[in-house]
């Protein structure tokens, strides 16, 4: 069991542990002492808190230690360690999570992950469609009970006009029913506008492992344009939310690449069973030009 109180002898040697912390540390880097603690029987750490620069709430501990009825009192370890306001590097995060919308350049590849919650299994090549394709069989079933004005009797004899499957009301579901639509000179400008933001001539597209039309994020259009131009919905694709080429590309392209699993640094291993003594201060004396030669003789200013 572990002494809450610090042995005596031990927490007397403070001067012992100041020379250690000294010798360790560079001169005139060792501030004031901050105290003992016990780690247990006759077992005491002295910490004193460091003033090397860019080491700022961190301390040198200096553990001390005695054997049983002895008096003397040895040095166990010195070493630096951070304090509770310390100033730490961040905490390590994967490239993957840094990513931020904005950050992809031309030539820069964003590779998915093999599983991307955003993308989902599309053409399989069997008969059988998907799910979600709008020719499944649920599909099939819900428009075989859609709703339709149905009245007896010959049409002669009926005193309106069904309004479901009229031309108004196919209009009307096309979203026709406008004063004024866009006209064929208006889609030429429109596209030749978007050709010329985000088209295959674009430094970006021309750097591209692949072009949005085999894209899992380009969600299509309808109508004409639907030919030639999606929209994007890639967050972290510089045309997220853009009407896009289908010739146009990016690193952000869903079958550029497969991201594995981004890999975690393995735990620090600490040898308790071996001592390698680390010298902290640079050797000045070991190469090939004494430090305290005259520039003169150098042959240089």
């Amino acid at each position: 069991m572990r002494s809450r109180t610090p042995d005596r002898l031990c927490a007397e040697a403070v001067e012992l542990a100041r020379e250690a912390a000294m010798e360790a540390a560079h001169p005139g880097k060792i501030a004031e002492y901050l105290g003992a603690v016990a780690e247990g029987d006759r077992v005491v750490t002295h910490l004193f808190e460091s003033a090397e620069p860019g080491y700022r709430g961190w301390r040198w501990a200096v553990t001390v230690t005695r054997a049983s009825r002895a008096k003397a009192v040895t040095l166990d370890e010195t070493v630096l360690l951070p304090g509770p306001d310390a100033l730490l590097a961040p905490e390590w995060v994967p490239w993957s999570e840094r990513l931020r919308p904005g950050d992809m350049g031309p030539g820069d590849l964003l590779p998915t992950e093999a599983e991307d919650l955003r993308l989902e299994p599309g053409y399989s090549g069997e008969d059988i469609p998907p799910p979600n394709s709008v020719v499944s069989e649920e599909m099939q079933q819900l428009a075989a009970v859609e709703d339709a004005d149905v009245t007896a009797g010959a049409p002669a004899e009926q005193t309106a006009a069904p309004t479901t499957g009229s031309i108004a009301a196919v209009a009307e579901e096309l979203g026709m029913r406008r004063a004024r639509v866009l006209s064929r000179y208006g889609l030429h400008v429109a596209a030749d506008r978007w050709d010329e933001a985000y088209g295959p001539k674009t430094p970006m597209a021309q750097a591209a492992p692949g072009t949005c039309a085999s894209c899992g994020f380009l969600v299509s259009l309808g109508g004409s344009l639907g030919q030639a131009f999606g929209v994007c919905a890639n967050e972290f694709s510089p045309a997220d939310g853009r009407v896009v080429s289908l010739s146009y590309g990016c690193g952000a392209h869903s079958e550029a690449a497969v991201m594995p699993k981004p890999p975690r640094p393995a735990p620090p291993v600490v040898d308790e069973t071996v001592v390698e003594p680390l010298p902290l201060h640079p050797d000045r004396t070991g190469g090939s030009v004494e430090p305290d030669t005259p520039p003169e003789e150098l042959g240089h200013s």
